[in-house]
């Protein structure tokens, strides 16, 4: 039975006797000094009244009129506030993970309609239900492109997203599968070439060559898949942030595989399926289920084992709400504001790198730290540092003719002297 009496020193006498340590100090005694924490040096506690007062004391002092140019896996976008509105309803905003997942219909329709949009917009035959972001769904990819191939040696672009990098090395060094990173390779024996277009320098990239048994994966942005031909890959993977997700501090956000159909049983994470019941009515199921709570573990195409259903419900009623001619508009708006900018800064005398780009582009400021602190003095995130002298600049639809104004206007007063270093 629950006792909810304080825990009191012989209770703790006789934990410590059981484990087989003398003292709280001995248990503890394998983590550093310099690690451990001696105070939580925590305030009286106040009344609510009081703490909602601190609170919003505190929170006037963070500075959020910023004008946002900063990309680089997560972008500043317009989100209709129809979707929080209905994504926030007790009937979806639950923490409820659908075991019995056919007594949920509702969940695995939202499913399946996100895989259906995915599908639409990348032109491959099957997509999952989602995985935990873009970067996971690289790194899985290549996990599922070995087992297809029966490889253990992968090829990944130097130009792909650096945070995305770390958890493919990670993935990859967990798994024994050898990684090699360059501009491209004529290695035999790979599992996959993983390659990002727009790249990390905002470039849109060719597909690398392909060599025999080795399945290309493409790692997209879902709004250039809306005025770009997505490409032939066959395997395509990427984050759905930029689809009615706000930044939100860094996440949660929702990656996506999708590949083409033969490959659909290597899949990891949830499939959602439409089918019919004995009535001959709509019905919803999970189609595949090949992870380890169905199947046994050494079968199991993945440890993950759920999705990130909400937020790609999320990026589902964004695709619904805006529709073909929406998303048109926002990207196509994106781009010519990108554009724009971009010409703007070259007749300053700043070198734009980029030949072919979408909305994001590199360009050369002399000194990226002293640029960037300088905009930023002027209220204007202007970019994602690179390296000393280049910096990523990103656009999208909510960056106006007014905004790229000013982002000239605080920029001019650099372009005549070059930052020293």
């Amino acid at each position: 039975m629950y006792n909810n009496e304080a825990l009191t020193d012989d209770d703790r006498a006789q934990m410590l006797d059981i484990i087989g340590v003398k003292s709280i100090d001995e248990l503890y005694a394998s983590i550093p000094n310099e690690a451990r924490m001696t105070s939580l040096d925590l305030s009286e506690g106040s009344d609510e009244i009081s703490a909602q007062k601190n609170l919003k004391k505190i929170a006037k002092m963070n500075n959020s009129d910023y004008l946002c140019f900063l990309g680089g896996g997560a972008k500043k976008r317009f989100v209709p506030s129809v979707i929080a509105d209905v994504a926030s309803r007790f009937e979806f905003l639950s923490c409820y993970t659908p075991y019995q997942a056919e007594i949920s219909q509702g969940s695995l329709r939202v499913m399946y309609e996100f895989q259906s949009v995915i599908c639409s917009l990348v032109n491959q035959d099957v997509s999952n239900a989602s995985v935990y972001d873009g970067a996971t769904a690289c790194a899985e990819a290549i996990l599922m492109a070995s087992r297809l191939t029966k490889k253990r040696k992968a090829f990944v672009s130097d130009k792909i997203n650096p945070n995305y990098m770390e958890v493919i090395k990670t993935y990859l060094w967990a798994n024994d599968i050898e990684l090699i990173v360059g501009d491209d390779t004529d290695e035999a024996e790979l599992c996959a070439k993983l390659y990002q277009t727009p790249n990390k320098f905002g470039e849109l990239s060719d597909m690398p060559q392909k060599n025999a048994q080795e399945l290309i994966i493409a790692c997209v942005d879902l709004m250039s898949c809306v005025l770009y031909e997505p490409p032939k890959a066959d395997i395509t993977v990427g984050d759905v942030q930029s689809f009615g997700i706000g930044l939100n501090f860094g996440g949660a956000y929702a990656g996506f595989i999708a590949c083409k159909d033969e490959y659909k049983r290597q899949l990891p994470g949830r499939i959602s399926g439409k089918t019919v019941d004995k009535n001959g009515k709509v019905a919803y199921c999970l189609t595949l289920q090949a992870r380890e709570q169905h199947i046994r573990r050494e079968k199991a195409t993945s440890n993950i084992c759920s999705n990130q259903a909400l937020v790609a419900f999320m990026a589902n009623l964004y695709a619904r709400k805006l529709g073909k001619d929406g998303l048109l508009k926002v990207a196509n708006a994106s781009y010519n504001n990108a554009h724009n900018l971009a010409k703007k800064l070259a007749e300053l005398g700043f070198e734009v790198e980029n030949k072919e780009f979408f909305d994001e582009f590199t360009v050369n400021v002399g000194c990226s730290d002293k640029f960037l602190a300088f905009m930023k003095e002027k209220n204007i995130l202007a970019g994602l540092k690179l390296d000393s002298e280049r910096i990523l600049v990103s656009v999208s639809e909510l960056n106006d003719d007014i905004e790229i104004d000013e982002y000239i206007k605080a920029a001019q007063n650099l372009s005549l002297i070059r930052i020293a270093h």
